[in-house]
């Protein structure tokens, strides 16, 4: 009897951190259970999903009538029956018939395919153009023209470690939720101009029917116009090295005088925030804004305590290259470290961010400041550029 209890306690346990644990599906990503594609909010979406459905369909209709007629034929046709096969030779219908069937079939599947690839890779006569640049691991956006003109951002997973790492339970958007999503209008066509900072990477979001690859030294675009407003997410979708899962992309559509209104907030916050390189600044400004910066590009390898995780990702709480002249540490920061892990964030952060980080680790951890060089100015990151 104790037994039972106990089989039938662990069981009703088990049932109820199940039902605690339900996972539903998540707005504008993927749902549970999914296992057709998503029908999506832009027409290049609908119609990728009309092809799937109709080349499955005629796919299922040649695989039952083929085999169909090849399972009849053996079973009425078995020589156990008494069929005698007949004799007949190069007879013209049947030529005739499986050479201009199956040519009819290609075509009926060919034509619409191709008028659906030629309108996703059709760029032209765009609202918008927004240039998208994926790292190792997050994606930079930068808006080429439009009222949004100039505003540029990284776009980071904002998924707390704890949860990544199984200590907490996961979130409604887990490793799907970024700090700062790309901001499109609706019903607007939206041109994507793509490349990489480092590896090969794939801005890919299936609601809006979009998936292209980004590669280091190559621009190539791809676009997008929404019907709905919403919040819509996909990942990147080329393995791109360590944290490939943990780079996000979340892409807010909202209405034209919405969107007017954030570019409106972000030009103004673009001039105000305005970095001067030239700027003496003070040891704490530094230490603040280089802890923003190291939480958001290094902590994934070389985590919040600094200790790294050797070979691949040394520490740098401790590191001679830390506690030595700051000069080398500087151009490791701007060029990175060729056969290594260790990327060059030129391209991602100016001179102030470059120095604040630096300042931020010379004086974190234990290294507290005790090395040479324990502030670094942005005018130095700028005599290296």
């Amino acid at each position: 009897m104790m037994k039972l209890r106990g089989v039938l306690g662990a069981g009703a346990l088990l049932f109820a951190g199940t039902a605690g644990a339900q996972v539903v599906d998540m707005p504008g990503g993927p749902k549970v259970n999914q296992l057709n594609l998503t029908p999506g909010v832009t027409q290049i979406a609908n119609d990728i999903a009309w092809l799937h459905w109709m080349m499955l369909i005629i796919c299922t209709v040649i695989f039952i009538g083929v085999f169909g007629v090849m399972f009849y034929s053996v079973f009425k046709h078995r020589k156990s029956r008494g069929a005698v096969p007949a004799k007949f030779h190069e007879h013209v219908g049947v030529e005739v018939a499986w050479t201009v069937v199956p040519f009819l079939i290609v075509i009926g599947m060919a034509l619409p395919a191709t008028r659906t690839v030629v309108a996703m890779k059709d760029t032209s006569s765009s609202d918008l153009t927004v240039k998208v640049t994926g790292y190792q691991w997050k994606w930079g956006y930068e808006y080429l023209d439009g009222a949004a003109q100039g505003v540029e951002f990284m776009s980071n997973l904002t998924t707390p470690m704890a949860q990544r790492m199984g200590k907490e339970p996961p979130g409604e958007f887990y490793l799907m939720e970024v700090d700062n999503p790309l901001v499109v209008p609706v019903g607007k066509k939206v041109r994507i101009v793509l490349t990489a900072g480092d590896v090969i990477h794939s801005w890919m979001v299936p609601e809006l029917g979009v998936k292209q690859d980004a590669i280091p030294g190559f621009l190539r675009d791809t676009w997008f116009r929404a019907n709905q407003v919403g919040t819509y997410r996909g990942q990147c979708a080329e393995l791109c090295g360590k944290d490939h899962a943990y780079m996000p992309i979340v892409v807010n559509v909202v209405s034209q005088e919405d969107f007017d209104k954030w570019a409106a907030e972000q030009q103004k916050a673009l001039a105000s925030a305005a970095d001067d390189p030239t700027k003496e600044w003070t040891k704490e400004e530094l230490i603040a804004r280089g802890e923003k910066v190291y939480t958001a590009a290094c902590v994934a390898c070389h985590q919040a305590t600094g200790k790294g995780n050797p070979p691949a990702f040394p520490a740098l709480d401790g590191s001679a290259i830390v506690m030595g002249p700051a000069k080398e540490q500087i151009l490791r920061v701007l060029n990175g470290v060729n056969g290594t892990a260790m990327a060059a964030f030129r391209d991602q952060f100016n001179d102030v961010e470059i120095a604040a980080v630096s300042t931020y680790i010379r004086n974190a951890w234990g290294n507290a400041g005790k090395g040479q060089d324990p502030i670094v100015q942005p005018s130095q990151v700028t005599a290296l550029r």
